[in-house]
């Protein structure tokens, strides 16, 4: 597996418009949140619970999602393993309040994202980096995490 660093340069080519990268800063974490959302809305509750929450996609796929990142980088997974976090604990408020619908406002959520990744991909005039290798969905937040430490001077 490649070094986090050259995924981070490779993602960075095809974001280099401060407009996209402004969209992608916002929508990035927006899609990441609601994939999150989207999975705690298929309840397996009928297998078992986790803490009284009945058991869903999101409880299934997390684990395996933070493992991906502890083979890239540790640090970069820990800053995810939080992120993943905050993600399952909106998608448990969001069902709450939303009083089981949440795949709803998830999907609206979804969609309207990806709708501005489009436009900020257009104002680059640059395809995806998905559209060249399915990882960079998962890449993508990472990315975003890279670039806060490296604001902070925390090394990765």
């Amino acid at each position: 597996m490649a070094h986090i660093q050259t995924y981070f340069d490779e993602y960075g080519e095809s974001h280099q418009n401060q407009r996209n990268k402004l969209i992608h800063w916002i929508f990035v974490p927006t899609i990441f949140f609601s994939v999150i959302g989207l999975l705690w809305a298929v309840n397996l509750g009928s297998i078992g619970s986790v803490f009284g929450v009945p058991l869903n996609a999101a409880m299934l796929v997390s684990p395996f999602v933070i493992t991906y990142y502890m083979r890239l980088n540790r640090s970069i997974a820990l800053g995810m393993t939080a992120k993943t976090l905050l993600g399952l604990f909106l998608a448990y408020y969001v069902e709450v309040l939303a009083l089981s619908n949440s795949w709803m406002i998830w999907l609206g959520v979804f969609i309207v994202s990806w709708i501005f990744q489009f436009i900020g991909h257009g104002i680059e005039g640059k395809k995806p980096s998905f559209a060249k290798d399915l990882q960079f969905f998962l890449i993508g937040p990472a990315w975003i995490l890279g670039a806060i430490y490296r604001s902070l001077g925390i090394k990765y």
